[in-house]
């Protein structure tokens, strides 16, 4: 086959496959935009149980994993203007995406790595910043939103209940007070 040939026969290829891929890399794109992390992993080694099993763990943690082509993934990042995320994309990659709290899968993703020895974390983009594996490791010792949360509530109930327990005793020692009033205005 000659050069022109070659060029012709690889552009019809590209042509009948590129829809396909297309809605594919946009599909990544949308998980990418609308994530607040998504934690890159290489799943050699692992069967297709422990895989289902760390889905669910993953599900409980409000995220989704799923098996990704390095390219098409390569794709929607460059679409996006995210950089840094190329060096992470060799071997097998699944991606565990959550739209709401980067924390919690980083966590179930390091507890999976503790119990089964097989996973691997290649890498991460979280609220549009490209971390290492060590960065992820770091980001599970974080405590996660509901957790934060509840130590923000926690923070800011304290005063008011103080507040309430100050207000509350002022009509009391006030009653009080005027109790002992009267008891001595009493004829003994």
């Amino acid at each position: 086959m000659d050069a022109q040939t070659q060029e012709q026969h690889e552009h019809r290829a590209r042509a009948k496959a590129r829809p396909e891929k297309v809605g594919q890399v946009e599909a990544i794109e949308g998980w990418l935009r609308e994530a607040a992390a998504a934690i890159l992993t290489d799943y050699r080694g692992l069967t297709v149980g422990e895989i289902g099993t760390l889905r669910a763990k993953l599900r409980e943690a409000g995220a989704e994993y799923r098996v990704v082509k390095n390219t098409l993934l390569q794709r929607a990042a460059a679409a996006l203007g995210i950089a840094g995320l190329d060096s992470y994309l060799e071997g097998p990659t699944a991606v565990a995406i959550s739209r709401d709290d980067p924390v919690a899968p980083a966590k179930a993703l390091q507890e999976f790595i503790r119990q089964m020895r097989k996973l691997e974390v290649k890498g991460a983009l979280v609220e549009g910043r490209v971390l290492d594996a060590e960065q992820v490791k770091n980001l599970a010792d974080l405590p996660g939103k509901a957790q934060m949360r509840a130590r923000v509530l926690g923070t800011l109930q304290g005063p008011a209940f103080g507040l309430v327990g100050v207000l509350s005793a002022l009509p009391r020692n006030l009653v009080y007070a005027l109790d002992q009033i009267r008891k001595q205005k009493e004829p003994g």
